[in-house]
Order: C-alpha cells, then sequence, then structure tokens
C-alpha cells in the first residue's frame, strides 16, 4: 500500500457511511421501508416543536450534509489521483532517477507531462545535500529531460525534504 493509503481507507469508509445514512433517510422519507411503531419518538419534544416552528432547520441541516458529502467526495477524489495534471512520463522519470544516482536515500521522483508543461516531483531526506541535488537538476538533468521531452515547455521542480 501506499503512504497514504490510511487516509482513503478512512475517507471511504466514511463518505459510504454518509451515503448508507442518506440513502435510508431517503427511503424512509418515500415510505418504502419499513413503519416505526405508533407513538415512537424518534426526537426529543423540544427538538420536534423547534423544528415545527422553523421549517427551514431541517433544509438549511440537509444543505450543509450536502455541502460537507460533496467536500469529502472531492477530498477522495484528490487523494486518487484524479486531480493531477499532465500523464507520467517514464523516459523522464528514467533520465531523473540515472542523473541523481548518486543522491543517498532518494525517494519518489517522477515526471509528468500535461498542456501547461513539464513537472518534475522529488523526495529526498533531510540529511541529503540539498545544494548538490538542485545544482544537478539545474545544470544537467532538467535541460536533458526537456530535450528529450518538450523542448519548448515551460518546467515546473518541486523539491520535497523529507524529515
Amino acid at each position: 500500500m501506499r503512504q497514504y493509503a490510511g487516509n482513503r481507507i478512512g475517507l471511504a469508509i466514511v463518505g459510504g457511511t454518509l451515503a448508507g445514512l442518506g440513502a435510508y433517510a431517503w427511503l424512509r422519507g418515500q415510505g418504502r421501508l419499513f413503519d416505526l411503531p405508533p407513538n415512537t419518538k424518534i426526537l426529543p419534544a423540544q427538538a420536534s416543536r423547534a423544528l415545527a416552528a422553523e421549517p427551514w432547520l431541517l433544509w438549511a441541516l440537509a444543505l450543509a450534509l450536502l455541502l460537507l458529502s460533496l467536500g469529502a467526495l472531492r477530498w477522495l477524489l484528490l487523494c486518487l489521483g484524479w486531480g493531477r495534471r499532465g500523464a507520467r512520463n517514464g523516459t523522464g522519470t528514467a533520465m531523473l532517477h540515472v542523473g541523481l544516482k548518486g543522491v543517498e536515500g532518494l525517494g519518489r521522483a517522477g515526471v509528468r507531462v500535461g498542456p501547461d508543461g513539464v513537472r518534475i516531483a522529488l523526495s529526498c531526506p533531510e540529511t541529503a545535500d540539498v545544494g548538490a541535488v538542485v545544482s544537478k537538476l539545474d545544470h544537467d538533468i532538467v535541460g536533458k529531460i526537456r530535450r528529450e521531452i518538450q523542448d519548448d515547455a515551460p518546467t515546473l521542480v518541486r523539491l520535497h525534504v523529507r524529515r
């Protein structure tokens, strides 16, 4: 599993629970599920009087829960990687790894090519010589990757130093 799998799994459980409860409430409101025995109280008397006096509270609650669900869905989709720009480029990634062969503890490294240019992402430990990594990227590697993939495209390099 990847590093943030717990984030995705937890979000999927919460989203599935919210979707199930929402489907149950909708089916219950449509009268398609079993009925409760007569005189069964779901809410305390004070809460039911407040909801009867102000019917817009239910609409506000429904809107807030809908916005919360949409936010959770967007977060899940971004965690799954559906919001990333460009497509992975294996040639560029291989060139990046070969160029940074001497860096100890090199983590994730990847190259993406999209309509807005080339994106290079690199992760290294805090013990690595960041100045040497940046100078290697600046003098050698980025130019070679740009020439191989797209010569005229702008390039964005992101260097993440892990603690």
